[in-house]
């Protein structure tokens, strides 16, 4: 059987060509149900996120043709599809497989999220029945050396996002966010990544505020926190321990004088703040403040910029990992190939020997001497199994392959100090 990855990620199509062919939870599992009958396929799992949607299968050697089906799928023409797709079989598309799960194929390199997400494809897969042994093997082996990547290189160590590298400052002043409140300012994209960031590292307290209250209460619900408008910032403001702020304000929404009176109020216990948005929503002279440790972007911009350069260098650290479990993987296939080779040996021996059994038997039963009998069960048994070796390697000798007789030698005749006696099963 062959493995088969084909897909779409954020380097090969844009926004709206992958949101078409993304496919949501019910989606996903009617579309695994028809690759279930889809002729030629034995087993499949569907990976499908805001950044790729991909098919891993395995099928039988003659392919079946998994982009006209996905072009049917998701209402789209072949040719616009063939344009955008990848395909990678065998070993490459295992190697794809590792790298995707490690974070190295991630629009931001390293990102953890998506090792998770495979992980729901793989379990989606085994609840449609798509899972049958050798695919479910595939995926332990991604996950294993996914694993690997996080635990023995540093790729997941230092933030490269805004969001995420604006909490990790705030790890640096607070040493237990759980016990700190966050206040944030705005309701954009960069606040909800803030506040899912926050909400991880389980603060205690997050509340939104906002120019709409109705819009910073629905984005705090999904976090567990609390909504306000910008007019409760003063208050609010004397219960934050960390403040981040991104709106699109074209002026200052917090001045040096209503931060003095927080920190009264405070009694100068110290507040992080990070300004996140351009034009800044903190006045500058804020960072003068005692107490107040002050960041804007192009602090975090520099983090981010030094992070990458590090997650760079532990991606060359991944690719080696991949690399070596790739040689582990191509070195099992080949054992593997060795034990049908023995199994169905065993196998032809086996019949052999029963029948030579079965004769020794009838002969002990008519009453023959029990020591001629098994001398000669010994003798047959032994020019039988020998036959067949026989006929071959005179054919061999007679045609000059030289190499083979030494290969069958290697095999037939044993070193008595290399013998190994377990049991080969």
């Amino acid at each position: 059987m062959n493995l088969v990855a084909v897909g779409v990620n954020h380097t090969t199509a844009d926004v709206e060509l992958r949101e078409r062919l993304a496919f949501s939870t019910q989606q996903a599992q009617a579309a695994l149900a028809s690759l279930r009958d889809m002729p030629g396929v034995r087993e499949a799992a569907l990976l499908s996120t805001c950044n790729r949607t991909e098919l891993y299968c395995l099928t039988d050697d003659s392919c079946p043709d998994l982009v006209d089906w996905l072009a049917q799928r998701r209402n789209l023409s072949r040719d616009k599809l063939v344009s955008i797709l990848y395909r990678h079989q065998g070993e490459q598309a295992l190697e794809h497989m590792m790298r995707v799960a490690g974070g190295l194929d991630s629009l931001v390199l390293g990102e953890p999220q998506i090792l998770g997400q495979m992980r729901e494809a793989y379990a989606r897969a085994h609840e449609a029945g798509l899972l049958n042994g050798e695919l479910s093997r595939v995926f332990q082996e991604v996950f294993s050396v996914a694993k690997r990547i996080r635990t023995e290189t540093g790729i997941g160590a230092n933030p490269v996002s805004v969001a995420y590298a604006a909490v990790s400052f705030a790890r640096h002043i607070f040493a237990d966010l759980k016990k700190s409140r966050a206040l944030l300012i705005g309701a954009g994209e960069m606040i909800e990544l803030v506040a899912r960031h926050l909400s991880e590292q389980q603060v205690s307290e997050i509340t939104i505020a906002n120019r709409t209250a109705e819009r910073a209460s629905e984005l705090a619900a999904s976090v567990g926190g609390r909504g306000i408008s910008l007019e409760e910032l003063p208050v609010a403001l004397e219960r934050a321990d960390i403040l981040i702020s991104c709106t699109a304000a074209p002026l200052p929404i917090l001045g040096k004088g209503m931060v003095e009176r927080a920190l009264k109020q405070r009694r100068h216990r110290p507040m992080f703040m990070v300004d996140i948005a351009v034009p800044r929503d903190i006045e500058p002279e804020v960072g003068n403040l005692d107490d107040v440790y002050l960041y804007t972007v192009d602090h975090l911009q520099e983090a981010i910029q030094e992070n990458v350069r590090a997650r760079q260098e532990a991606a060359q650290e991944a690719a080696e990992l991949i690399r070596d479990a790739i040689v582990r993987h191509r070195r099992q296939r080949r054992e593997q190939d060795a034990v049908s080779v023995l199994r169905e040996y065993r196998e032809q021996r086996t019949q052999l020997a029963a029948g030579e059994l079965d004769k020794a038997l009838q002969q002990l039963n008519n009453g023959s001497d029990p020591e001629e009998v098994l001398r000669r069960f010994q003798h047959s048994l032994v020019n039988k199994w020998l036959h067949g070796p026989s006929v071959t390697l005179r054919r061999m000798a007679a045609e000059g392959r030289a190499e083979a007789l030494l290969t069958a030698r290697e095999l037939l005749l044993e070193d008595d100090d290399k013998t190994d006696l377990s049991d080969p099963e």
